[in-house]
């Protein structure tokens, strides 16, 4: 049992019903953002195109593991009173915790996939065998992971010539309890991915006396090759979000 609901007894006032009824809501609302919505079966794309033998199949398990991982880890939070992950850590944080899941599920299901051994090398997955104890700094070859609550403006360190695969998701932030937003459960949106050259990136850079990180942010054209490859679309998103798709 995830929450303790209290009786109400006693006389009580209007206004003190009405205060207790919104907290139990909100409590109600809470345990029930706890549990992640799973990828929905219907909303795979049997056409997505998807190197090194990588399926649709191989992206749903992927995905679900990390709904199965979720699950359990907001349960046992709700459990102690704890916020949800996806509330406590920093967006950035969450968004490369998911990626990292993801990266390390599909080599799983997959087998002609590995994950890349060398820290912080890129790209993240590379075809099993293909360099020396499948591990390499730097390769055109493979596939990126990159996880974004964003549906667009996708950025990364360098412009480079890889094959992006984006999943895109929506939850609860961990500002929303401060602007009063109702808790909601994760969930992913969409899952696309295309090979992008070099041309398809727009190098940000930053000045001299600038502190931010350098990035490059995908342009329209690297959008435009991505969405068109959707792998995977929740059904009930809106229209105007799938204009590409």
């Amino acid at each position: 049992m995830l929450c303790r609901y209290l009786p109400i007894s006693g006389r009580k006032s209007r206004a003190d019903v009405g205060v207790t009824i919104r907290m139990i809501t909100a409590v109600d609302l809470e345990k029930a953002a706890c549990i992640p919505l799973a990828p929905n079966e219907a909303g795979f794309n049997p056409k997505a195109k998807i190197p090194y033998g990588c399926t649709t199949e191989h992206i749903k398990k992927a995905m679900q593991e990390f709904v199965d991982f979720l699950d359990i880890v907001n349960i046992a939070l709700n459990e102690k009173n704890y916020p949800r992950l996806e509330t406590m850590l920093m967006p950035a944080n969450f968004s490369s915790l998911v990626g990292e899941f993801v990266a390390s599920g599909i080599p799983k299901q997959c087998l002609n996939l590995v994950r890349n051994r060398y820290h912080n090398g890129h790209p993240d997955l590379i075809q099993k065998g293909r360099f020396p104890k499948d591990a390499v700094q730097y390769a055109s070859e493979g596939i990126e992971i990159k996880a974004s609550r964003y549906s667009q403006a996708w950025q990364g360190h360098n412009p480079e010539d890889t094959w992006l695969m984006i999943f895109m998701f929506d939850c609860s932030r961990p500002s929303d309890a401060a602007k009063e937003v109702p808790p909601r459960p994760f969930r992913f949106l969409t899952v696309a991915g295309a090979l992008l050259t070099k041309q398809d990136w727009f190098f940000s850079g930053r000045s001299k006396t600038s502190r931010r990180t350098i990035t490059a942010s995908v342009t329209k054209t690297g959008y435009e090759k991505i969405m068109r490859n959707w792998i995977y679309k929740a059904p009930e998103l809106p229209q105007s979000k799938l204009s590409l798709l």
